[in-house]
């Protein structure tokens, strides 16, 4: 059994009251795992009939399910690599559950890093509106947008940017906003332990003012009338509902929202605590509601991430606006005949931007933001293609966001078939002869990348960083 620091025991015990021991039994069994079905690639029925598991349902989300400690190698299934789930501890996906994205809204995860309720909220999208998923650690940024690519977001922005800073350029912008605290990690301790090595007083004290002040930047973001959860994996009273009270004393203009979940335990009248004995390794979770009228916010457009201006019967960019791009020798027409090769009916938009010789196609819900140029964009949209000596290479990424109907050249490998595996190992694999040029190659009707078809053999692009070994 973990042995537990007399000083955590002490502050949780009056929280749990009747609980305590139950709570201390738990630290007796294994962590619980789970993995949630990315709806953007595939449902969860269909997923369900290609794990080697039996699927148990979570309480915290339809589409997720506990992972038996007997499966293993999750991270090398084909299945993984098309984005079709997310490996993820059960309770961290209440906090999206509570947020409850709709089409169109526009979404921001002020502390995204790695990932797990930013694709979450993706799903919940379906591909409308937009995400913003911020990461402040320029690291851990990168894997959030690794992770991003993976399931095939397209209406994403992905940011490296303080939450101060980020807040005050994207005023007004957001009607939804999660934060995801850094916090003192108490309910990785099963999952984690050097959680537990770090553990002390001071920590807990430094993390609650940090949270408040991620917190006071959040609403800097919100549009009036709209929510805001905030939740941390820690079992603190300090960094939960402490940060909450200091929070509402300072802005009375906001309120708990009790959205009724069957999971968990209320605190604060509408707040949700989560505790292994609950079925998940441990989360706290609030909704809190400006309480001004919902509006609309104002409509910009931007050139190349550079300074907006109001729109005013601007042209969409795509075929009717046809010359020289700003950045290199590529012409709109040429980025539009190269997209046309690759995809059908032009499934990301036609909101082309080109920034450093990178193709990029803008989320359309960006046109209602002010300038992102001094924001700490990482990737916004789509990344289609990259110039090279006056040519386009096209991208992973691009294909990974692709349906497989939307792409002209597919070949489509079943979970079973060994070219799968050779294919994510890097190899070349062989191919009908009549495909030629770039393909997507899709597992179990999913996009895994592409390759490059050239009599009867696929040329393999599949990035070397993400290769199997």
């Amino acid at each position: 059994m973990i042995q537990l620091l007399p000083d955590f025991l002490n502050e949780i015990k009056p929280v749990l009251k009747e609980n305590f021991q139950k709570f201390l039994d738990n630290y007796d069994s294994e962590p619980f795992r789970g993995l949630r079905a990315n709806t953007l690639k595939i449902s969860a029925q269909k997923l369900k009939t290609l794990l080697d598991f039996p699927w148990e349902q979570v309480p915290f989300a339809q589409e997720g399910t506990y992972i038996p400690a007997s499966a293993s190698s999750l991270g090398n299934s084909p299945l993984h690599h098309c984005g079709a789930y997310y490996v993820q501890e059960p309770s961290a996906m209440s906090a999206v559950t509570l947020l409850n994205p709709q089409e169109g809204d526009c979404v921001l995860d002020l502390c995204a890093a790695p990932g797990g309720k930013s694709t979450q909220i993706a799903a919940r999208l379906k591909g409308s509106g937009l995400l913003w998923s911020n990461e402040i650690v320029r690291s851990r940024a990168s894997i959030l947008l690794s992770n991003i690519e993976r399931m095939g977001v397209r209406n994403a922005v992905v940011s490296s940017e303080s939450p101060e800073e980020l807040c005050k350029r994207l005023a007004g912008c957001f009607d939804k906003i999660l934060v995801d605290a850094p916090c003192s990690g108490e309910g990785m301790f099963r999952k984690e332990p050097q959680a537990l090595e770090h553990w002390s007083r001071e920590h807990v004290e430094a993390c609650a003012v940090r949270q408040l002040n991620i917190l006071e930047s959040a609403k800097l973001a919100l549009k009036p009338g709209g929510v805001i959860v905030y939740s941390t994996c820690t079992f603190s009273p300090e960094e939960n509902e402490g940060v909450i009270e200091k929070f509402l004393n300072n802005n009375p203009d906001f309120e708990i929202v009790d959205e009724n979940e069957s999971f968990g335990m209320k605190t604060m009248g509408g707040a949700v605590r989560i505790f292994p004995f609950h079925g998940g390794e441990g989360h706290f979770a609030v909704k809190l509601r400006h309480k001004g009228m919902s509006i609309e916010s104002g409509s910009y457009f931007y050139d190349s991430f550079g300074a907006s201006t109001e729109r005013k019967g601007s042209k969409k960019q795509g075929k009717n606006q046809r010359g020289k791009a700003q950045s290199n020798e590529i012409t709109s027409e040429e980025i539009l005949d190269f997209y046309d090769s690759l995809f059908a009916n032009r499934p990301f938009g036609e909101n082309i931007s080109q920034i450093n010789g990178k193709i990029i196609l803008l989320p359309e819900a960006l046109k209602k933001f002010p300038s992102i140029e001094k924001c700490g964009v990482l990737r916004a949209g789509v990344l289609l293609g990259e110039g090279k000596k006056g040519r386009i290479e096209p991208v992973h990424s691009a294909f990974m966001a692709a349906e497989k109907d939307e792409c002209v050249n597919t070949v489509d490998l079943s979970l079973g078939d060994e070219n799968i595996i050779k294919y994510l190992k890097g190899e070349e694999i062989e191919i009908s002869s009549s495909i030629k040029g770039y393909t997507a190659v899709c597992c179990e009707g999913m996009t895994a990348g592409f390759g490059k078809a050239v009599d009867g053999t696929l040329k393999n692009k599949y990035p070397k960083g993400l290769r199997l070994l």
